[in-house]
């Protein structure tokens, strides 16, 4: 890829260069092209994350009910959870526990009206998934939060939602990132968890990345409590699931399939850890880094866009670029 000069940037749609315009036009209250971009979908994965930039904007407005009482179709109604769910979590986040409840419980009926809407959809079931996070409770959490797992040693969590995904679309992405993400609200421990993942995720699926996301995670809550060293990154499991990010999923896969985001928790990993290789990756991530992980090993977490800089500088001495001290479009 070649790296313009100018300035790095964040955006939410990354790579998908169909998603920026429909997300401005969001934005500002107009719904057509999002109908137009979700009914002309290649993959179950596009439209999953699609869905999910797209929902992250909507939020803020009307668009989508707007969109819903005009024109109900199935798309609108997958959108119309895809916000609730949104919002229950923006409350949430936030710590605003009396809205909590009652939007938790809106976004779960508008998950159960997509789901009877379009019952070959995996996105409702993803949005399950991702409300699951929500249910904290751990004598009083919904039974489908709690279920069996799949393997010995796992901990308990919605297994039950994520079957319905892997019925629908078995590597989706976001679903087993919203696994891990409720597995980390309840308090478990979730490394013997993703390197469960990493062990049967074939060649070229994102999924081989999912340990990265765990490592970088602990390295930021570590050092908030002063019990980081400095051989974190070259200390036993980290370099060997850095490495297998490497090899089992950036050489293999389809570049249209990458996202920005695994990318750059892998590219990390790469420099943090002191691979010799990491040029391919960061030719790859261009001028569209994101703010985590860099921000979990900057010195100034809100000057993230410099430690990314001075790592792609390390393996691409040639590209000559500025960052920018911009808020990041959210």
């Amino acid at each position: 890829m070649l790296i313009p000069e100018g300035e790095v940037r964040y955006h939410p749609a990354g790579f998908d260069a169909e998603l920026g315009p429909v997300l401005d036009d969001v934005r500002a209250g107009r719904w057509r092209s999002m109908r137009e971009l979700l009914g002309d979908n290649p993959s179950w994965a596009s439209r999953t994350a699609r869905s999910q930039v797209l929902a992250a904007a909507a939020a803020q407005g009307d668009t989508v009910e707007a969109w819903c009482q005009e024109e109900p179709h199935h798309n609108a109604v997958m959108m119309r959870a895809r916000v609730a769910v949104q919002r229950a979590l923006n409350a949430h986040r936030a710590g605003r526990r009396d809205d909590t409840a009652g939007l938790e419980d809106r976004a779960r009926m508008a998950c159960a009206a997509a789901v009877r809407r379009w019952p070959a959809d995996p996105v409702p079931w993803v949005s399950l998934l991702a409300l699951a996070q929500v249910d904290t409770g751990e004598r009083h959490r919904r039974p489908e939060h709690r279920a069996k797992p799949w393997e010995q040693l796992l901990p308990y969590g919605p297994w039950g939602l994520l079957h319905e995904v892997r019925r629908r679309d078995p590597l989706n992405r976001e679903a087993w990132h919203r696994m891990l993400q409720a597995l980390q609200a309840y308090g478990e421990h979730t490394s013997d968890f993703v390197r469960w993942v990493s062990s049967w995720a074939p060649e070229g699926s994102a999924l081989a990345v999912l340990p990265l996301y765990v490592y970088a995670d602990l390295f930021r809550s570590r050092q908030a409590r002063g019990e980081i060293t400095t051989l974190y990154w070259t200390s036993d499991p980290v370099p060997y699931y850095t490495r297998s990010a490497l090899d089992r999923w950036f050489a293999h896969a389809d570049p249209g399939s990458w996202s920005a985001l695994d990318l750059n928790y892998l590219a990390q990993a790469l420099c943090s850890g002191g691979f010799a290789e990491g040029a391919e990756v960061f030719s790859a991530i261009g001028d569209r880094p994101t703010p985590a992980p860099w921000k979990y090993v900057a010195p100034v977490p809100e000057r993230w866009e410099e430690s990314f800089l001075i790592a792609r500088g390390h393996y691409l001495p040639h590209v000559v670029d500025r960052p920018t001290h911009a808020r990041p479009r959210r």
